[in-house]
């Protein structure tokens, strides 16, 4: 009888699995010198919403898509009414290029490098504001661990850590 009562409490006094986190949830990022709080976008689902919709966005607030290989990326505004710059990261976590995105504009605003993984959606100007150009990184840690919490495996993106 005393196994079963110490087996019982040993399977009591552990705690379940936290939830995961969801495209809902912001992660603190740093960007070059700054700390960005940002959304991830995985899932095709959450890509297609992206920021569709929103009015305000914090001014230090964005949202990360993450793509699992390398490829050439577009982006659309459609019904997203607030202006946006786009920034497209490689796999080592490197600034390549920047666009403006204008609301409502349902123009395709196509990457020009095909070797791109992730994109990151700001206020429109914050990264001429902040000073963050081509060449700056985004910390790989900080979005894996993110991207775990989110309950992704890290081994299934190419990111170079």
């Amino acid at each position: 009888m005393l196994l079963f009562s110490l087996a019982a409490c040993d399977r009591s006094s552990s705690a379940p699995p936290a939830p995961a986190k969801t495209v809902e949830d912001y992660f603190d990022v740093h960007l070059g010198d700054h700390v960005v709080h940002l959304q991830i976008a995985v899932r095709e689902a959450e890509m297609a919403r992206g920021l569709m919709e929103r009015t305000t966005i914090g001014h230090d607030d964005g949202m990360l898509f993450v793509y699992t290989r390398p490829q050439r990326m577009s982006f659309w505004m459609h019904d997203t009414p607030t202006a946006l710059d786009i920034g497209f990261f490689n796999a080592d976590g490197v600034l390549e290029e920047i666009y403006p995105l204008h609301p409502f504009d349902e123009t395709t605003v196509s990457s020009r490098g095909s070797e791109l993984i992730m994109a990151l959606e700001m206020n429109q100007g914050w990264y001429h504001e902040n000073g963050v150009v081509p060449g700056a990184r985004l910390d790989l840690k900080a979005v894996l661990a993110a991207l775990e919490a989110r309950g992704f495996k890290a081994d299934d993106f190419k990111l170079r850590k």
